[in-house]
């Protein structure tokens, strides 16, 4: 089976953490609904109950601020959208878009309405509720919707419905500022209702926020806080909701009742620390940022003495830097961290992809890790290996040596095999022992050591190993049985040489005696016969001379050296000044021919019989032999070489379908017609020899109108194979 690709890897892996994760966002999934569900209960409670004109539902306490007919309307509109932002449909998430929407209008005109005309018009909170409302029982119950209110569902509803349409990421991380800072804003009002601190839940001579309408807030905030935990990835947040706001709470209530504020740094410490068990690393800079807001709220919701004011700001100014220190320290902790993970996941994800056997074990040889190659490999799985001795995989002697060595080794420091590749042997489960390669690095922690072991197996190389050994004992016998052919041929050769050609000599010399001795008392007949007898020993012994000739010319060393082709040709033409007065012919050299490393005698030779074969086969009456060079030749047939020498004549011709057989040893295409003629065998030395030079032959030839022979030294052409 093929390794998995990383990528391949990487989705596996993000699979289950999407499974691991399911509990976690069912959980915020399901606070979300349930915020969202009572802020609308919240809010339809106060609007029956300024429907049915019950002051006790309006304002919870006697005398205590009463929630506003727009505020409980906010709640419903911000509880719907809140629950219909939770949920996939594309209906819904219309729905809180429009909810949102309408929420986040009315709190933003109730903010210009209070910015542009003061506290005492409140326009925008009897638009609705005068035509619902008795306009006397409004003005009894007096006030309107707060600034602090206000501004708190406008950015909460502006942030719902950013998350609504922007992209997820960044949407989510100023949701959950945002839900900070509401969940800040909303303690701060309890905490002035449990200190009897008026600013604390009223800003200025503005509306004051009601009880119930701070208590609704923080769940708001607590709401899109699960919210936006919902829609990040998994490993998000690990702590319950209520911690960080219990930290907040109890923080501020002790800032309002301690002398300087010194022991509310403290406990802000806790919170900002509580940013360790969650995923998102930019936590400790927001809970730094709500700590920073509270202790400035802290500050000014309590009269000071004018002795300690100054004091008092410095201790507040020096206990935010070490918030925001912590935070930093924490931020860049948990982003090294992150780091960390990421690469233990990519490391994991390599070590579980990888063919090879991977096995981590500790100093006392004991199993702590086992990857899937080698589950396939060993046939153990994780559970049956991890915590033994991973003596288990090894057979005898390895399994009795290995506690020696890793003590030796944890002793002395001796390394046998750390760092080196060694092949040894391995136990799968079922018993069987097979061959592997095994290489082992040490990795220190601190005072740690850890081994690394990654094995492969390599049954099939060390088949192949056994299956080469026994090809290279054939082919050393193969070529100890060659050897002796070549001994045997050899003495063939010089059996050829002298005892086949004493009685060859002795038909010859017989034969010429008695047509000089007895010519005269023979009839035409018998002459005949004893010269034909005469010429066929002739031919005889050249045939032996050229066979044995052919046998040593594979086996000579060539004597290569620095040749002018020029200089070659120059010199075959002298030796056959003869023939060419004979045949009126002629040699021409077409162009320059170059220098090369060859055997000059055995190129002279391959010149010669080409020149010789193109004047003898010629049936003009003035033979023209042209010899040259050519840097790059292509053939009719597509075929490209390059540095190819040719041999071009005007003669007969000779068709296609003979242009292999002339280079067979003794074949002719035309009858011998006296003992002068060859024996059929020049272009088999010519190919023969250009064949050891690593060269190629081959022809083109037009019947009538002449043959050209091309080849190369050195280079073949492409696409073809060289003869021997």
């Amino acid at each position: 089976m093929a390794a998995r690709t990383e990528e391949d890897t990487r989705v596996q892996d993000g699979s289950d953490l999407n499974l691991q994760d399911q509990p976690r966002r069912w959980r915020y999934h399901a606070f979300a609904i349930a915020v969202g569900c009572l802020m609308v209960l919240l809010g339809a409670t106060v609007l029956a109950g300024w429907l049915l004109q019950i002051k006790l539902i309006i304002s919870v306490v006697p005398d205590f601020p009463s929630m506003a007919f727009n505020t409980a309307l906010c709640f419903m509109l911000s509880g719907a959208g809140l629950v219909a932002s939770t949920l996939a449909a594309r209906r819904f998430l219309a729905t809180a878009a429009i909810t949102t929407g309408l929420a986040a209008a009315i709190a933003a005109a109730r903010l210009v309405e209070i910015i542009t005309l003061g506290r005492t018009f409140h326009n925008v909170d009897v638009l609705v509720s005068q035509f619902l409302i008795p306009p006397d029982f409004m003005a009894q119950i007096g006030g309107g919707m707060g600034p602090n209110t206000a501004l708190i569902f406008l950015i909460a509803n502006l942030s719902l419905l950013l998350s609504l349409r922007a992209g997820r990421s960044k949407s989510q991380v100023v949701q959950e500022l945002t839900s900070y800072i509401v969940i800040t804003l909303g303690m701060i009002a309890l905490a002035g209702y449990v200190t009897d601190a008026e600013q604390g839940y009223r800003w200025g001579v503005y509306a004051a926020m009601a009880l119930h309408t701070a208590v609704g807030v923080v769940a708001f905030g607590s709401g899109l806080l699960a919210r936006s935990w919902l829609m990040q990835p998994a490993n998000r947040a690990q702590i319950p909701l209520w911690v960080p706001a219990a930290v907040c709470f109890t923080g501020l209530l002790v800032d309002l009742y301690t002398p300087l504020g010194v022991a509310n740094g403290i406990l802000y410490v806790p919170l900002v620390l509580t940013a360790l068990w969650f995923g998102n690393r930019n936590a400790p800079l927001f809970f730094a940022f709500a700590c920073t807001v509270l202790l400035m709220l802290g500050f000014f919701a309590v009269k000071h003495d004018e002795a300690a004011f100054w004091q008092e700001i410095a201790n507040r100014a020096i206990t935010a830097a070490t918030l925001w220190l912590i935070a930093i320290l924490i931020f860049y902790f948990m982003r090294n961290t992150h780091h960390l993970e990421n690469e233990r996941v990519r490391f994991g994800a390599l070590v579980r992809s990888t063919p090879d056997a991977v096995i981590v074990i500790d100093e006392r040889g004991t199993i702590a890790s086992f990857n899937p190659a080698a589950e396939s490999m060993f046939g153990y799985s994780p559970q049956e290996t991890i915590g033994r001795n991973i003596k288990m995989l090894m057979p005898e002697p390895y399994h009795s040596e290995h506690d020696g060595y890793l003590t030796h080794y944890l002793q002395t420091g001796e390394e046998r095999i750390i760092g080196k590749t060694r092949m040894v042997s391995g136990r799968r489960k079922n018993g069987i022992v097979f061959p592997i390669d095994v290489s082992i690095s040490a990795v220190i922690t601190g005072y740690t050591k850890t081994f690394v072991g990654i094995v492969r197996d390599i049954s099939e190389r060390v088949r192949q190993e056994e299956r080469m050994k026994t090809t290279l004992a054939q082919l050393e016998a193969y070529t100890a049985d060659l050897e002796r052919s070549n001994h045997d041929l050899d003495e063939f050769a010089y059996i050829a040489s002298h005892d086949l050609k004493e009685p060859l000599r002795g038909l010859h010399n017989h034969s010429r005696f008695l047509l000089e001795d007895y010519e005269d008392k023979l009839d035409p007949d018998g002459v005949r016969r004893l010269n034909r007898l005469v010429r066929l020993s002739q031919r005889m012994e050249k045939l032996v001379n050229d066979l044995l000739y052919f046998s040593r010319l594979g086996r000579q060393q060539l004597a290569v050296k620095r040749t002018d082709i020029s200089l070659i040709v120059k010199d075959v033409v002298a030796t056959m000044e003869l023939l060419l007065e004979e045949r009126h012919a002629k040699v021409i050299i077409d162009g320059r021919l170059p220098e090369v490393i060859c055997d000059a005698p055995r190129l002279t030779e391959v010149f010669r019989n080409l020149i010789t074969n193109a004047i003898k086969y010629n049936d003009k009456p003035a033979p023209l032999v042209s010899i040259g060079y050519l840097d790059r030749y292509v053939g009719e047939d597509g075929t490209v070489a390059r540095n190819v020498f040719f041999v071009k004549d005007n003669g007969k011709g000779i068709p296609e379908e003979f242009h292999e057989d002339i280079f067979r040893i003794f074949k002719r295409l035309e009858k011998s017609q006296d003992s002068e003629d060859g024996t059929g065998a020049g272009l088999t030395f010519v190919r023969k020899i250009i064949a050891r030079h690593n060269g190629d032959i081959w022809l083109e030839s037009e019947v009538g109108a002449g043959t050209t022979f091309y080849f190369t030294l050195g280079k073949k052409r492409e696409g073809q194979n060289a003869a021997a």
